[in-house]
């Protein structure tokens, strides 16, 4: 009798509280809750991994980058018959080539575009400001006239306290600023040295890191490797061909309309097309600006500069060169953007949505994993209905 009741409470305890989806949620998530809060008692312990990776971070991401651009052209080459390693050093002997004709032909040309617009910038703030006054002396602003004043004298107050909040940091951070110039010419000579061999021995860094695992282990954890390794590729090339599309598109747009400083102006777009969905519309801000300053025909002609070329980009060059491989909704997109830009800045905006797919991939698999060995997601077995007297 004792051991019917145990029984029953044991089915019942099982039932509500071990056999429950939701309680085994809430057990999941107040013991990384738990794991977190350990972590952070014991940062100190991490600083030395911190910084290590603070060095040797930069010249991993740029090779990172570089190797998959690079490796299908390898791979090309070495099924034509050249030696991999040969593919390689030619590979670098025509992109060496490619910086210093970029070096010689379009730096300066940016250089002095730069320069130019430094030296009209005041001249264009005169005249955006004189457009204005024109624009809010009409008898149908007087109504607005009062709040616009105050709010533009209360953005001048906000970009002076910024100014002078700006001149504060960079006195403060001009120690930093050795330590960061140290940093850029340590991976300026290290992310070559990494990429070659990333693409000399890339094929064999996946079985070689699952040969340290158990062997049932090996299979799975390679194809999880294997397809985050294939979401990386696929959004890191599509997003700097495409970036590089924009940027020509706009610079012969640009150089067509007769728009001034139309080659950096492309490049800064393409640039900023590395954000998706926002970088075009960015990029879109100090062209309409300069437009505006040079007349209302040259207005008309950026904007229709514009939209040929988000055409182009969203019918032709995005379908064919992204397609649809990250599988990632717009909003969620839209979130992770601000979410990695607020934390980590710029370099958040760029690299959040490419470290976000690697995250989903690792995910989705535990979360399959999980459900195959845990009962709470198996299918109920259909209750068969009684048949009709």
């Amino acid at each position: 009798m004792d051991k019917k009741k145990f029984s029953e409470k044991t089915s019942w305890f099982w039932k509500w509280f071990l056999n429950n989806q939701v309680v085994v949620g809430l057990v999941v998530v107040l013991l990384l809750l738990l794991i977190l809060l350990v972590f952070t008692k014991v940062s100190y312990l991490f600083e030395p991994v911190g910084q290590f990776f603070a060095i040797v971070g930069l010249p991993m991401v740029l090779a990172g980058i570089l190797f998959y651009l690079m490796n299908p052209v390898v791979n090309y080459l070495e099924k034509k018959g050249i030696k991999r390693q040969y593919g390689i050093i030619l590979l670098f002997i025509f992109v060496l080539l490619l910086l210093i004709w970029g070096i010689v032909v379009i730096v300066p040309e940016i250089r002095e575009q730069i320069q130019s617009l430094v030296k009209s910038f005041p001249g264009y703030i005169n005249t955006i400001g004189e457009k204005a006054d024109q624009l809010f002396k009409d008898p149908s602003f007087r109504s607005v006239q009062d709040y616009i004043e105050n709010s533009a004298q209360k953005i001048l107050e906000s970009i002076t306290d910024l100014t002078q909040s700006l001149s504060r940091v960079t006195l403060q951070g001009l120690g930093s600023v050795v330590s960061v110039v140290t940093n850029i010419v340590i991976a300026l000579f290290t992310a070559p040295i990494i990429l070659f061999f990333l693409l000399k021995d890339g094929k064999r860094l996946g079985p070689y890191l699952v040969s340290f695992l158990p062997n049932r282990m090996r299979r799975p954890t390679y194809h999880v490797l294997s397809e985050m390794n294939q979401q990386l590729a696929s959004y890191i090339r599509g997003q700097l061909t495409v970036a590089f599309a924009v940027a020509v598109m706009f610079m012969i747009g640009f150089s067509i309309v007769g728009l001034n400083y139309g080659i950096l102006l492309g490049v800064l777009a393409g640039f900023l097309n590395l954000i998706p969905y926002l970088g075009s519309f960015l990029a879109m801000v100090p062209v309409i600006f300069i437009a505006i300053v040079t007349g209302p025909v040259m207005l008309v002609k950026v904007i229709i500069v514009f939209a040929i070329e988000q055409t182009i980009e969203g019918r032709i060059v995005s379908p064919l060169v992204l397609g649809s491989q990250l599988e990632i909704h717009p909003v969620t997109i839209m979130f992770v953007l601000l979410t990695a830009g607020k934390i980590f800045g710029l370099a958040g905006i760029i690299l959040g949505i490419p470290f976000y797919a690697v995250a989903k991939v690792i995910a989705t698999h535990v979360f399959e994993w999980y459900k195959s060995v845990s009962t709470l997601y198996k299918d109920e077995e259909a209750v068969e209905e009684p048949a009709d007297s």
